[in-house]
């Protein structure tokens, strides 16, 4: 097959490559679609903090494709299955699989204990082939297109970090920090849940109107207002927001989240943090405020994003901007990385070649 090799620091090449076999409870899948995720840049440029094999290791985890072959024991899918994946799969072992939380597995990086995090420790879908574990891979509804179901990993984040700070419930308000993809699924998530009003902030106004037409009531654009969380209180009545989401991993924006949440109030930290925050812990502890972080999507996360996308709830193709057949991958992160011609979800089609 051809697939993207990560050989060093932003030395991604496309190259012929071994085509893995599917081993008991593997699917082989043909990759119909890879988005690239703004984690992606800091594992091809740093690592991520990862002990990578250069020279062998195959990034991307927002994928979709086809299953054209199955492992021994394989019985809820079927060749020529459309599928979308999850990039998590836990050892199913520790303590915190067992409890479910197979995103933040004891056994982490350790790939002869079953633990396998796609496009991160394990090879992932820049590649025209790849072998998932079934735990990990969801049948697509017919109406849902293979580049609709590569974002379902950002969507299954975004749910994962509403559910993992104590869930939602109907008519709330919700003040969502950072309209890059995570923000924006967040967005339509929060309302297809029945969210009252949502408050969105940013600095791009590009990306503000796509929040609009996400279900935003409200955007504020950090770069014309002094303070977004004056704003937000004064159109709630000085009450605040009962769910914060920060989803830009800027420093401010966290800040802001406590500030801007109700006394009793949620916070969700998506955002992998840029710098350090300084939080103001006196209010927690006087407003009795919650708040929780999230790895990855998590759970049930991923499916019921599919479904709500399926019966139209959600509406994810206004994020996709761009698309780039494998051979062009670096072209594609090139213009992902610069934003180039507003690029939001920059999809790379490995299935094309």
């Amino acid at each position: 097959m051809r697939a993207a090799v990560l050989h060093g620091s932003y030395d991604l090449r496309v190259q012929d490559y071994a085509v893995t076999t599917p081993g008991t409870d593997e699917v082989l899948i043909q990759v119909h679609a890879c988005a690239i995720c703004g984690t992606d840049p800091k594992v091809i440029g740093s690592g991520w903090h990862l002990n990578l094999d250069y020279g062998h290791f195959i990034p991307g985890h927002e994928y979709s494709g086809q299953i054209i072959a199955m492992g021994p024991g394989v019985t809820r899918f079927a060749v020529g299955d459309r599928v979308a994946v999850e990039s998590h799969k836990g050892c199913g072992k520790c303590a915190n699989c067992i409890r479910g939380r197979y995103t933040i597995c004891l056994n982490y990086g350790k790939p002869e204990t079953g633990h396998r995090h796609y496009g991160f420790t394990t090879n992932g879908g820049y590649a025209q082939y790849v072998v998932n574990h079934t735990n990990t891979v969801y049948k697509i509804p017919d109406n849902i297109s293979y580049d609709e179901a590569a974002l379902v990993t950002t969507g299954g984040c975004a749910m994962n970090g509403i559910e993992n700070v104590g869930g939602f419930m109907a008519g709330e308000t919700v003040a969502v920090f950072g309209p890059g993809p995570i923000g924006l699924m967040a967005v339509g998530l929060v309302k297809a849940l029945g969210a009252g009003k949502v408050y969105l902030v940013g600095t791009r106004e590009s990306r503000l109107a796509i929040g609009r037409t996400m279900g935003a009531d409200h955007t504020f654009n950090i770069n014309e207002i002094v303070d977004p969380v004056a704003a937000i209180r004064q159109i709630t009545g000085g009450l605040g927001v009962d769910l914060a989401i920060e989803a830009s991993g800027a420093a401010r924006a966290a800040a802001e989240c406590v500030e801007v949440v109700r006394r009793g109030g949620r916070i969700s930290f998506i955002g992998d943090p840029i710098e350090k925050p300084t939080i103001n812990i006196k209010r927690f502890v006087l407003d009795d405020l919650k708040a929780a972080a999230v790895r990855g999507e998590g759970g049930m996360a991923c499916a019921r994003v599919l479904e709500l996308c399926a019966i139209g709830a959600v509406n994810v193709k206004p994020l996709i901007t761009h698309h780039f057949p494998l051979e062009q991958i670096n072209d594609a992160f090139d213009t992902f990385i610069n934003r180039k011609g507003g690029a939001m979800k920059v999809i790379v089609e490995p299935a094309a070649e």
